[in-house]
């Protein structure tokens, strides 16, 4: 098994990006980390849900509840937050107002376009300028919880729902049922891309993640202790995960899972910086996201 390490730097920032240096630190992956080990906060949100990173502006998009979370209220948005946690533009997606924001929950980025689930469908932004490029609907399928979006850069995405054991795809613009009758009710979805295949984090109490390939073919992958698992990202072969149930992030090798993080609250879908090697973690409850740095020996 390869050892992970971490490298954290230990500053603490808000909003207003006040900055605190402290001494560099170095640990192994037996080292279970915590507050103490936080990079840089964002505070001042409004129930983030998610975190994505555009690679491409050295940028993360935060999406925000900003009300009931699957309730048609047009109260949602994304915030811009730069990468060292100050916020450029607090509502800088919003929707428009015959295809408004409700809850907006996980994003995926592609050609310059971030594809965000909702209550009602899937939103499509144009990453540098906000501006809200289509809405796909799905209330045909009378959807549970639209949660999560990954894609494998081939123009499909699919979509998990947590209220029902169903994933949805987005193909040419038509959405569809993809998968039914999961085993598991889907959370957090997000492409292995050195096997090929989109991973399942599950919600409830289940506690074995599953896999799919674009063929359809599913079958079990790993299995987590923890529960309520919501978002899940790779990095060169490790899958990193958010685990509600002991508000940890926990992270799998191939071989055992350990934790990583034990988080200040229940941490929901993770976005990553593989560049620099840095953790986002949204709470919903707590109005805020943390950012741990991280490393691979």
């Amino acid at each position: 098994m390869k050892s992970l390490s971490l490298i954290l730097l230990a500053l603490f920032t808000a909003v207003s990006c006040t900055t605190e240096k402290k001494q560099r630190i170095t640990a192994d992956f037996e080292t279970v980390q915590d507050s103490t080990s936080i990079l840089f906060s964002v505070e001042g949100l409004s129930q983030p849900e998610a975190v994505r990173y555009d690679e491409t502006q050295n940028v993360y998009f935060i999406s925000n509840f900003n009300g009931g979370g699957n309730d048609l209220d047009s109260n949602g948005f994304i915030t811009k937050v730069d990468a060292e946690g100050n916020v450029v533009e607090m509502q800088f997606m919003t929707g428009t107002d015959e295809f408004p924001f409700h809850a907006p929950r996980g994003m995926f980025i592609e050609n310059g376009s971030l594809w965000v689930a909702d209550v009602a469908g899937v939103h499509v932004f144009d990453t540098k300028t906000g501006t809200q490029q289509k809405f796909i609907d799905f209330s045909s399928f009378e959807p549970g919880f639209l949660n999560d979006v990954s894609g494998d850069g081939s123009g499909t995405v699919y979509i998990t729902d947590t209220g029902k054991p169903i994933v949805y795809k987005i193909e040419n613009d038509t959405p569809s049922v993809f998968l039914d009758s999961l085993a598991i009710y889907p959370n957090g979805v997000t492409y292995d891309s050195e096997n090929e295949l989109f991973v399942l984090a599950p919600w409830r109490q289940d506690t074995t993640f599953y896999s799919f390939n674009s063929a359809g073919e599913v079958k079990s992958h790993y299995t987590f202790q923890g529960g309520n698992f919501d978002g899940l990202e790779f990095d060169e072969g490790l899958l990193l995960v958010a685990s509600q149930v002991d508000q940890s992030i926990r992270v799998h090798d191939g071989n055992t899972n350990k934790i990583l993080i034990n988080t200040i609250g229940r941490p929901a879908d993770i976005g990553i910086d593989r560049t620099n090697k840095i953790i986002a973690v949204p709470y919903i409850a707590l109005d805020r996201v943390d950012f741990w740095s991280y490393s691979k020996n």
